[in-house]
């Protein structure tokens, strides 16, 4: 089936298929390049396409509805060819143009380096460098050398694969101990890239006039006609010996290359869907969770809190990695399938170019993410389990506090907004915790020396869980004492309940104050609790309280996913007689 448009000839409309319209318009364009030299030129062309015109209608009016090529051959042997008419006579000689000029410029030079150019110069005469679509195993570079020369294209692709292959074969020995295999490598990768580059540069012989341009034959419309028309197109020449045996090897070279591209392709494949597994599973589920395929699990916690933007960038460009040779494989043999159309140059090109530079930002972001992880996971180990911000740090040097352990809870432990005055400039400690409950460790200690005596260990606490303790434990080993945080959640709390008999006071500033209390929350309250216990010291020694989850100090397993703590005091309150 072929398609029919319809042109304007002379103000007259035709039906006309695409070959006979494509040799119809080279023959035009060759009337008017031949008389465009002469004077009156124009006039005469214009003539023919009127001619040409008129037996158009004739073929209209014998009832023909399409213009076929055969019609145009046929109009334009009627006619003659745009030399005949312009009166050129160019085949007087049998040689070539290019053999005749060379003869003339090289009668003088007889020797063995000028034969062999007039050669090379004889093969190549009024031929163009085209990529043969005709007679191609991969691009048709090597095959349209083949044809500029008018030489066989096997002993160019043999000649290609022994350079490739001699570069490892013979070179390797001499050289390849010198360089450590680098010095090869880059012989071969020479190789390829000057291929893929001959391919981009050179153009594909698709029209009928670059076919022409690429054998070295005239452009007439006799020798259009003769392209044109699939019947009449070039029959390539039925193989030798040694083009057989080299295609044989070919084959199988092409099967086990397509053998490990779909392996290749397989493992990258599985891989790109593990990595996108991955990284959903790690969006979805929370970054604290020590879990198999989190952020969490893979102690990447620190880093997405911080540097969000780097570990989605390298999650990104690690699948645009994976996912690129994949569709290529994929492309490639359904191509060789003939389910698809083969992949042009410019879209290998746009495909190798996202690649390298995918390649590129995973490497780059990859290595940012190991430092990064690096520089986290030496924190928290010189911070003796606390990995801390400038602002955590600060606020427990303002305390007088420091992390003994944390184990399973989230970076961040200093918060603010939800303090039991309702005032949100004001910061606490704010605990995350997740894993088993015997896991759940964090312990916050201050250490004073004191003397004998008995004192009040207190702070303001709440908690959504039993078994978070203040805690106090005199160096001496003569004290140790717990006091559990209750458990409440975070609204309400006997805070916010006292709050409500002091609003009703008879002192206006302490009436106020509690009534900013109970209205926190939108008068829910906070949660928050005042906790307190007593400590008798029997001697001078070093005292550490604070609030701890850590089952072997408590000796109970933590059921808390979340804790708050402030305000801690130690007060001196009676001496010991």
């Amino acid at each position: 089936m072929k398609k029919n448009i319809t042109i304007n000839l002379c103000g007259r409309l035709f039906q006309i298929d695409e070959d006979a319209y494509e040799l119809l318009q080279n023959y035009i364009e060759s009337l008017r390049a031949s008389f465009g030299k002469q004077e009156g030129g124009e006039e005469i062309a214009d003539d023919i396409e009127a001619r040409i015109a008129e037996l158009f209608d004739e073929l209209k009016a014998n009832g023909i509805e399409a213009i076929t090529i055969e019609h145009v051959k046929d109009i334009i042997t009627r006619i003659g060819r745009p030399e005949e008419l312009a009166g050129d006579d160019d085949t007087h000689s049998e040689g070539t143009q290019g053999e005749q000029k060379e003869g003339h410029r090289y009668d003088s030079f007889k020797s063995a380096a000028n034969g062999f150019r007039e050669n090379v110069r004889a093969r190549t005469a009024g031929k163009k460098l085209y990529r043969n679509p005709n007679d191609k195993l991969v691009a048709g570079v090597l095959s349209g050398f083949a044809t500029y020369t008018n030489t066989d294209p096997t002993w160019w692709r043999i000649g290609y694969a022994l350079l490739l292959l001699g570069s490892n074969f013979i070179l390797f020995p001499l050289v390849g101990v010198l360089f450590n295999g680098g010095f090869i490598f880059y012989i071969n990768l020479s190789f390829i890239l000057f291929y893929i580059a001959m391919a981009i540069a050179m153009p594909e012989a698709k029209k009928p006039k670059q076919v022409l341009e690429m054998e070295g034959k005239d452009v007439t419309p006799q020798t259009l006609a003769d392209v044109v028309v699939e019947d009449q197109q070039p029959v390539k020449k039925k193989p030798g010996l040694l083009r057989e045996i080299f295609s044989v090897f070919l084959k199988i070279f092409v099967g086990l290359f397509v053998t490990i591209a779909v392996i290749v392709g397989v493992v990258l494949g599985i891989a790109f869907l593990g990595v996108l597994m991955t990284t959903i599973f790690a969006l979805i589920m929370p970054a604290t969770i020590r879990m198999p395929f989190t952020l969490g699990g893979m102690e990447l916690t620190e880093v997405w809190y911080f540097h969000p933007y780097v570990l989605i960038g390298f999650a990104v460009a690690l699948l645009a990695v994976l996912f690129i040779p994949v569709y290529a494989i994929t492309h490639m043999v359904l191509s060789m399938a003939k389910k698809i159309r083969p992949m042009g140059i410019a879209q290998r090109i746009v495909w190798i170019v996202l690649w390298v530079i995918a390649l590129g930002f995973v490497i780059t972001l990859g290595t940012t993410v190991a430092q990064y992880h690096n520089q986290f996971e030496h924190q928290r180990r010189s911070e003796n389990y606390g990995w801390m911000t400038d602002e955590q740090r600060d606020f427990l040097n303002g305390l007088g506090m420091k992390i003994d352990r944390r184990h399973h809870c989230q970076p961040f432990f200093v918060k603010s907004g939800e303090y039991f005055t309702g005032d949100p400039t004001v910061t606490y400690i704010d605990v995350e915790m997740w894993g088993p409950e015997n896991e759940r460790i964090f312990q916050l200690s201050s250490y004073e020396e004191v003397e004998a005596g008995t004192y009040r260990v207190s702070c303001n606490a709440r908690a959504d869980g039993g078994n978070v303790f203040l805690f106090a434990t005199a160096f001496n080993g003569n004290y140790h004492a717990l006091k559990t945080i209750p458990a409440l959640g975070f609204d309400g709390g006997d805070i916010w309940e006292d709050a409500a008999d002091q609003a009703k006071s008879d002192s206006l500033p302490l009436a106020k104050e509690a009534r900013t209390i109970h209205e926190a929350n939108d008068g829910k309250g906070f949660g928050w609790n005042h906790v307190e216990m007593i400590v008798k010291i029997d001697g001078p020694t070093t005292l550490r309280y604070g609030i701890t989850t850590d089952t072997e100090f408590t000796m109970e397993r933590c059921q808390a996913n979340r804790f708050s703590a402030a305000d801690f005091k130690l007060e001196r309150v009676e001496d010991v007689e």
